[in-house]
């Protein structure tokens, strides 16, 4: 039986993942108020257009958050706000954007009395060279700001929830894909980029020779993932992905099956030296304490995507 819940915030709510994430809120807990907050700096109301709460502009890394919300109590806080580009170089606006605003959305959690689940991210392990899946308690190694304006969002939920008892779960999310992402153009997803270029006719272009291993994880086992860490037992974090670590050949492969084509990869030289040659999601953790266990593997993951994309079934958030 879902507990009923009266009162749920979502930052970011109108960028990928969120407005999944609000979708499925809204069908889970068709009785409650939700209010989604975004700047719309990286989101697009097109992914909103089956939200039926209230949607505010705001940039939660200002002291306009505190106005905004008025006398808004949220049970709990989504918080998924946040500049999600891992090439932005400028360290100040990433730290303000990021951290100030998380820092923000806690004091709103301490007066609210609310449990707080917040986006981390895989990137903060940094660029591991054993290929075992990653454990939630290994060293952190950020390789550029993004992950390490992550990592000390993590930093600072371990000390808030230690200094106020109340709840604040991170959710460290691996590579996502899925519907909702076209908007963010050539920021979406490594899978939706190669499907326009094979859908296209073109070569999908892949750093030298396409074995390098991500742990892909479809959007809705991600929504899934982050609705139930809000039960976790007490404040900590958990991995989000699928738990395999599956090569941008596979992925290429997979997409020409499903769209009938048959393309090899153009292979060039990587320009990043913060790239990630492997990533794999350790799930141990999630399913021992919530009995979380991904529903989709890649092969599944690319089949419903790509008849999203290609009109074959309805787009879940009508983006």
């Amino acid at each position: 039986m879902v507990k009923e819940i009266n009162s749920i915030l979502i930052t970011g709510g109108a960028g990928f993942i969120g407005s999944n994430l609000a979708l499925e809120l809204q069908e889970r807990y068709p009785s409650a108020k939700i209010l989604i907050l975004d700047d719309f700096s990286s989101a697009n109301f097109k992914n909103l257009k089956k939200f039926k709460g209230e949607v505010l502009a705001c940039d939660v890394s200002t002291d306009e958050v505190f106005f905004k919300i008025d006398d808004f109590q949220p049970e709990v806080i989504f918080h998924l706000a946040s500049i999600t580009d891992t090439t932005v170089t400028d360290q100040e606006i990433m730290m303000r954007k990021n951290v100030d605003g998380f820092k923000n959305i806690l004091e709103v959690a301490a007066e609210s009395e609310s449990t707080v689940v917040y986006a981390s991210s895989a990137s903060v392990y940094g660029n591991v060279k054993e290929h075992i899946p990653l454990k939630e308690n290994r060293e952190k190694s950020p390789e550029n700001v993004y992950a390490f304006s992550k990592y000390i969002m993590d930093n600072i939920a371990k000390d808030f929830s230690e200094k106020t008892g109340l709840k604040v779960v991170g959710v460290r999310y691996f590579n996502v894909y899925g519907p909702g992402e076209a908007h963010k153009g050539k920021f979406a997803s490594m899978i939706y980029q190669l499907y326009l270029q094979i859908k296209k006719n073109k070569r999908p272009k892949l750093f030298k020779w396409g074995e390098q291993k991500r742990d892909f994880v479809y959007v809705k086992d991600a929504v899934d993932g982050t609705i139930l860490a809000k039960e976790a037992p007490q404040s900590t974090v958990y991995n989000i992905g699928s738990g395999e670590a599956r090569s941008f050949n596979e992925v290429v492969a997979l997409l020409n099956k499903y769209l009938g084509k048959d393309f090899e990869p153009d292979y060039f030289d990587c320009p990043y030296d913060f790239y990630q040659e492997f990533t794999q999601a350790d799930m141990s953790k999630i399913k021992k304490d919530l009995g979380f266990v991904p529903k989709y593997n890649l092969e599944k993951g690319i089949k419903e995507y790509v008849e999203i994309l290609e009109g074959k079934i309805p787009h879940p958030v009508g983006g």
